[in-house]
């Protein structure tokens, strides 16, 4: 995982005490936005070629099995035959999809320079940065924690639309999930969310407007309408957590200075919440 650190706002509001700002070229929220054309486009393309890779080993498969019993194939039972990717696919094509939509807007879009590089170096050796990390990692949990019970005593029992396949994933391949839960999928989305998204608005002098619109992708990415039974007020109460989950993480990222800080505050999250799901299947 690449850890650099955008130029910050030259505001003396700003909490970082990273590199000065360097000069971009057009809006930068107009580079947001493309930032995110681009991301989208990435995830539905990639996860697009490996649904269809899917597709094919599993054809392969059926017609393996069809050659060795003799039995010439279904077309009515086919499509039932075919299934759906299990937990270990599914994790894998996510990781792909993210990973190539953050790595390609990184070396593309927002790649960081040597300067940059420096300076998230110094930062990840100062003492609070850690101090800061841990407190933001707590925060994030004890808010998690009491919107979801405030949300229960209102009768609001949102059911995350990644749940399924934790769980599955969690009875079938608990090492690869801690892998992909507590690393991978932490580092491609800060780099994604907090490095590209966030850091070009940073860059711009406009860490606020960062932190609104990067926090808002990161909660609609979690959590899409449709996708789910969840209800609106169910929908309002995961984008709720998701969006200060991405505030905190992209705050943390500009206090900082070096996106090591959001990675290990998002890892350790998510690793509280598959220790829950672990020992009490929360």
């Amino acid at each position: 995982m690449s850890v650099p650190t955008p130029p910050p706002a030259t505001s003396p509001s700003s909490p970082s005490t990273a590199v000065p700002p360097v000069p971009r070229p057009g809006s930068p929220v107009m580079g947001f936005w493309i930032d995110v054309g681009i991301a989208v486009a990435t995830l539905l393309t990639v996860s697009l070629a490996c649904g269809i890779a899917w597709g094919v080993y599993r054809g392969v498969v059926l017609g393996m099995e069809a050659a060795r019993s003799g039995a010439a194939p279904d077309p009515g039972a086919l499509a039932a035959q075919m299934g759906q990717p299990g937990a270990l696919a599914q994790m894998l094509m996510a990781i792909m999809a993210t990973g190539s939509a953050a790595l390609l807007l990184y070396f593309w879009r927002r790649r960081a320079s040597k300067t940059e590089r420096q300076a998230s170096h110094r930062a990840a050796l100062r003492p609070s940065t850690w101090g800061w990390t841990l407190l933001v990692a707590a925060g994030v949990f004890a808010g998690s924690s009491l919107i979801s019970w405030a949300a229960g005593q209102a009768g609001i029992e949102p059911v995350p639309t990644n749940m399924a396949l934790m769980q599955q994933a969690l009875a079938q391949f608990p090492v690869f999930l801690v892998i992909f839960a507590v690393l991978l999928a932490p580092a491609y989305e800060e780099l994604l969310f907090r490095r590209v998204l966030f850091g070009r608005l940073w860059a711009a002098g406009r860490p606020v407007l960062g932190i609104v619109l990067s926090s808002a992708a990161f909660a609609l990415v979690h959590e899409i309408p449709g996708t789910t039974p969840n209800g609106a007020a169910e929908i309002a109460q995961l984008w709720l957590v998701y969006g200060g989950m991405g505030a905190a993480f992209a705050w943390l990222y500009w206090r900082t200075g070096t996106l090591w800080a959001p990675f290990v505050a998002h890892a350790l999250n998510n690793a509280i919440a598959l220790g829950a799901l672990a020992f009490l299947g929360t």
